[in-house]
This record gives structure tokens, sequence and C-alpha cells, in this order.
């Protein structure tokens, strides 16, 4: 996959998307593929690499709605363009309403999960390479590789493979037997290295005929340009879900940020289709223990290198932001938010009560609202539960046995939980 030949599709698709846009200086375009890999050429230097977005045709938009019961097909226009094989249903993930366990100050205005562990491989991941699959495909690609602790890595292993392409997975020999285990499941190839490791993997492999990144190649994090556009459908099914009304804000687990930009640009495209008539505020809640985007903000720069401190919320656990995620916060008047362990570890007993077993990255977003005394305007909140729990590395727990009459029943239920019945 050459990075300077110009590609162009053999298919008809509704997609209006007509170029890569660069988030640097001058914001230069490129033609929509091949996909710039390793951040804007024009723009970015050996200290500062600036990532790339899909530009589209927005005047031709007029038909796109989000009112209650649309849907992803409703919104292709203003989507890349989504291979034939790239089929996987995603998205339509509920907003779960917890008002009652959040901070009374916002119960009146509605509090909610936006719960996308029901993604079909558990996480939110499953929309961002729903496009990075569809790009490799249209590219000609043969093998996706990866570099992920995680969802990331699962995720694209079930998309190639439903895609029918292989896929090679750079991970760590820590990570969660589940983890593992759903790689495997999905035929994928993991290949366990130290984590700094990863990257130097990652950019010997792609040397290689056919195969393919969807991970970040960059030192300031750029990722791929067709990935961030399928976390918009997060903004357009909020939307569609309060039929068209605008939340007050949208509380976002954020590492690299992509995620967090996905969601304001689907916001900002509405407001300029004129659906709505502002963004909700963003709130990033990363760990305390690094937290790069929070100091980046703090110094005024586009990005920043933290120390690697221990945390328990893997889910955001980064050492470096991307560049999305400054703009993100800076336009919808943002908040930036660090949270301890301690704090993610109560907002997950919290909200475990409600029926939520969500990674503890996703509860410190729901924790990050004590620190929140109000936005800037009405309107529901809501967080963002990126993943399930259950991928999530979990000490063993030993069980005891009991016997299966009542009164070893209820001795066991007390001694053991404290339950009188």
């Amino acid at each position: 996959m050459e990075d300077n030949a110009i590609m162009t599709f053999d298919i008809q698709t509704p997609s209006l998307a007509t170029a890569q846009r660069s988030l640097g200086p001058g914001n230069p375009t490129y033609p929509l593929l091949p996909a710039q890999l390793s951040g804007c050429p024009k723009t970015s230097s050996e200290t500062m690499q600036f990532p790339l977005e899909v530009a589209y045709d927005y005047a031709s938009a007029t038909d796109v709605s989000f009112a209650r019961g649309t849907h992803w097909q409703d919104w292709q226009a203003i989507l890349p363009p989504r291979h034939p094989r790239a089929t996987m249903p995603v998205g339509g993930t509920p907003l779960v309403d917890v008002s009652s366990v959040a901070p009374p100050r916002f119960r009146e205005q509605k509090v909610f999960i936006k719960d996308e562990s029901r993604n079909p491989t558990w996480s939110h991941k499953d929309r961002l390479n729903t496009f990075t699959i569809s790009a490799a495909l249209y590219e000609g690609a043969t093998t996706i590789i990866v570099a992920s602790s995680g969802n990331h890595g699962i995720s694209a292993a079930a998309m190639a493979s439903r895609a029918g392409l292989d896929c090679i997975v750079l991970t760590m020999p820590e990570v969660s037997p589940v983890v593992r285990d759903m790689i495997l499941g999905y035929g994928a190839y993991p290949v366990f290295l130290p984590a700094d490791a990863r990257w130097p993997a990652m950019r010997a492999l792609k040397e290689l005929p056919g195969t393919y990144p969807v991970s970040n190649l960059t030192p300031v994090h750029t990722g791929h340009p067709w990935g961030p556009e399928g976390y918009k459908t997060m903004a357009y099914e909020i939307l569609a879900d309060l039929d068209g009304a605008t939340p007050a804000a949208v509380v976002v687990p954020t590492g690299y940020g992509e995620m967090l930009y996905g969601i304001y640009k689907g916001f900002n495209e509405a407001r300029l289709l004129g659906r709505i008539d502002r963004i909700p505020q963003l709130v990033s809640v990363e760990p305390a223990a690094r937290g790069p985007l929070h100091h980046a903000l703090r110094a005024n720069t586009p990005a920043t290198t933290v120390e690697a401190g221990p945390t328990i919320q893997s889910g955001t656990a980064v050492t470096v932001n991307g560049y999305r995620a400054v703009i993100a916060i800076r336009d919808s008047n943002g908040i930036p938010l660090l949270v301890t362990d301690d704090a993610a570890r109560a907002a997950h007993a919290v909200l475990a009560r409600q029926g939520l077993w969500q990674e503890y990255s996703s509860s410190a977003a729901f924790a990050a609202l004590d620190d929140i005394m109000a936005f800037d305007a009405d309107g529901p909140v809501v967080v963002i539960g990126c993943s399930t729990g259950l991928k999530e590395p979990a000490e063993p727990r030993p069980a005891a046995a009991t016997k299966p009459d009542l009164a070893s029943l209820r001795h066991y239920l007390k001694t053991e939980f404290g339950f009188d019945i």
C-alpha cells in the first residue's frame, strides 16, 4: 500500500466523502485513498504529527436526519464508503438511565450510560474498525496488523475475519485470558511482545506485501483517518434517541482521543447541517496517574508525553495524547478531568448494582460527574460506557463449597456475604 498512490473506487457508494483533510496548519487535503497512515506529510514534523480526517460534500447532504428511528443507513452520506464485505451490524447501543445513582444535582436533567458493551465484540472499537477494515479492503489488503492490549485487537480480529482477511494482533503476555481467547477464537494470530516492542514489530510487518496497519504508527498519535469517522455514529445515535434534542454534555473516557473527536465531529456535523444549534460540552476523562491530554491543555500545547504511572484504567492508560482530542475539548468548551483509580473502583461498584459491568476506564467517566458542579446548558448528560469489564485481568477467587440443606445454605450466605434470608 503506497501512501503516494492515487486510488479510485470501482463500486457505487452513497457516501459523499471527498478527500482526506489534515488537521494540521492550513488543512491540506489528499485523495480519499490510500489512507495516510503516518499523519499529514505536509504539516507534520519530527516532534509533532498531525492527524487527518475525512472531508464530505456537506452541501449535498440535504436529506440527512437525526430524528428518532434513524440509523446508520440514514447517515451513509456523511460516513466513509463502507465496503460490501464489511457487513457486521454495529451500533444501535442503548442509553441506560442511571439518574438514580448519579450526583443529586444532575438527577432531574437525567444521566444516561451509552452502553457500548452491546456491540458485537463488546466495545466501541467495532465502530472504528468498520471503516478501517473497509479502507483495507478497498486498498487490496490481505492481512490486518494491529497493536493492542484489548478492545482494538479483539475488534480488528473479528472484523477482519468476517471480511475474509487475516489478522495479526501484537499484544502483551499479561493480557487477560478473555482477550487472548477472543483473538484466537476469531481466527487471528496473537503475537506476545513487551509493550514497547509492539511498535517496531508493527513497522517491520507493514513492509510485507498485503499487510495493512489499523494502529497508530507515529510518536504523537495520528491513527487511521477513516477510523474516528465511525465514532461519529455515537453522536448521531444520541441525537436520534433524544429525538433530535442536544444533550448538555457527553462524558468520554479518553486515551488517544479518537472517540472524543469522533463524537465531537458528529455533533458538529449536525450543527453544520442545521439540525441542532449547539454542540454539547465534552468532558474528557483520563487516569490521574497519566492524563496527557489534561496536561497538554494546561500547557497550551498540541501534544505532550507523560510518565507511565500505574493505573487500573487500562483502556485509557496512554502516555501521549493525540491532537484530535485537543480540538474536541477546545471547540466544545469542554472540561478535561483526571480520575483516580479509587474513584473508578467505587463507580464500578455503583454501576454494577445498576446491571452494568463496565471496564474501569468507563466507570471513571461516571465517577467524573462528582467533580463537575454544572454544565453550560440544560439537557441530559450522557456518559460513554466503552466496554465490558469481562475483558480486564482478574485475580482468581477461591470458592468455598457448602451443603444443599437449608441450614447450611443460610449459614453460607451469612458467613460469606453477610446476607440473612
